[in-house]
């Protein structure tokens, strides 16, 4: 079995309180930062740990970090994106629920390297009980001198405020976020100018995932050289895997970054449930490419995921059986994006009820032959043409679906039925 590091106290069920945090181990790393590190110092150990954003986009963190102004008149914001939307996706609510006081000290010491005192954590509208966890560990924080004026008698003052969401999916990319928590329509913003310099408000702002600020904590503990070594070359340390659908063990596992996908279901999900065959695999939640059975030896990091065509995304590994009629999965898929796309940019707008329409009739039997290169030609005509990459979520997997299992859409509009449900009642 795989070391747990970020995950490794979340079985102690009293793990919730700043006293029972600091048992084990826990502000340590914020006490060496505050005492004994300049933030470029902080900053430099995390670009040399490798670290990637959790959130989806896989961008190096020490990088990002780098990007923020080191002198500015106007304030600096961290913002945390506790948005978790994405389907098949739901690891920063284990840590949320866990241990949230290694979300608060991530939040300070990463604040403390981009010269930021003020911090705004925003959290998806759903996870009301999640919400109300970490209001009550902001209060303790405060409370114990974590957060607030001078921290540790170093002289960082420090504020977090808790922001909910209403449940949008589009607010889970960073600029729609920024605009909810401006009392705005959650709208994607053009870019540039980018967050770095002109955020919240107009003002530098750095936005990083509640895995990403967890594992922040690690690297300052153990050294960014440590945590590079759990990984892959450019891709360090470990992930939280959200593993789901026909699988004996769903759940949520920390396993080394590299990891093979075959690893993840079979060893440790446990195989496909009731001994079927496996046929088909999202590896990054819902908006990334399918991978067939035959491609489940691909190592999970960013970079051999992006080799295969595929992404690794926010982490999310939905598993299907051989039963598994791949135009309906394609269908529930493609009605999520149209009932989530903000509108805002016209290709995304109506190119997303476009596939849901086309393949409702595919699914329902009346679509023509004609009908298949179309949703390729919409899928195609969407991608790069937004302000946010929602278009390119709801594009590529109606690509990858019909480029590698174009004959059961093909079964399904020259038969008027689906040829895998057939033979599920067979």
């Amino acid at each position: 079995m795989s070391e747990l590091v970020l995950l490794k106290d979340v079985q102690d069920p009293n793990l919730m309180t700043v006293e029972e945090y600091r048992q084990t181990g826990g502000y340590e790393a914020l006490k060496k930062v505050l005492l004994e590190m300049k933030p470029d110092q902080v900053i430099e150990e995390v670009k040399k740990s490798g670290l990637r954003g959790r959130g989806g986009a896989g961008f190096p963190t020490g990088m990002k970090w780098s990007f923020i102004p080191k002198t500015s008149d106007k304030p600096k914001y961290m913002v945390v994106n506790s948005d978790e939307s994405e389907p098949g996706t739901c690891k920063d609510r284990v840590i949320i629920e866990k241990t949230p006081f290694l979300l608060m000290e991530g939040i300070t010491i990463s604040s403390y390297a981009i010269g930021s005192s003020t911090c705004y954590l925003y959290i998806r509208g759903e996870y009301y009980d999640q919400a109300m966890i970490l209001k009550q560990a902001i209060e303790d924080a405060y409370k114990h001198g974590y957060l607030g004026k001078n921290i540790l008698g170093s002289g960082y003052n420090l504020d977090v405020y808790l922001h909910r969401g209403a449940g949008a999916y589009i607010c889970g990319e960073e600029t729609g976020l920024l605009e909810s928590l401006e009392g705005k329509k959650g709208w994607p913003r053009l870019k540039p100018p980018f967050p770095a310099t002109s955020g919240l408000y107009g003002c530098p702002t750095c936005v990083n995932n509640v895995e990403t600020l967890g594992a922040v904590v690690l690297i300052i503990q153990k050294g960014g050289d440590w945590y590079a070594s759990l990984g892959t070359p450019k891709n360090g340390g470990t992930r939280l895997f959200c593993v789901s659908g026909h699988v004996k063990k769903p759940g949520t596992y920390e396993l080394p970054m590299g990891i093979p996908l075959r690893s993840i279901i079979y060893d440790y999900a446990g195989g496909i449930k009731d001994d079927r065959k496996l046929k088909a695999v999202i590896p990054g939640g819902s908006s990334v490419p399918i991978l067939t059975a035959d491609e489940i030896d691909v190592k999970m990091d960013f970079d051999s995921v992006a080799a295969i065509g595929s992404l690794l995304g926010s982490g999310g590994v939905v598993v299907m059986n051989e039963d598994t009629c791949m135009v309906k999965a394609l269908l529930r898929i493609s009605k999520f994006y149209a009932h989530e796309s903000c509108g805002q940019c016209t290709p995304c707008r109506e190119g997303t009820t476009w596939l849901k329409k086309t393949l409702q009739r595919v699914y329902d039997g009346d679509a023509r032959p004609e009908d298949l290169d179309h949703l390729l030609g919409i899928a195609f005509n969407m991608m790069g043409t937004t302000i946010c990459a929602l278009s390119d979520a709801a594009a590529m997997p109606v690509r990858s679906y019909i480029q590698k299992f174009r004959h059961e859409f093909e079964y399904h509009v020259q038969h008027k039925c689906c040829d895998v449900q057939a033979a599920v009642r067979v």
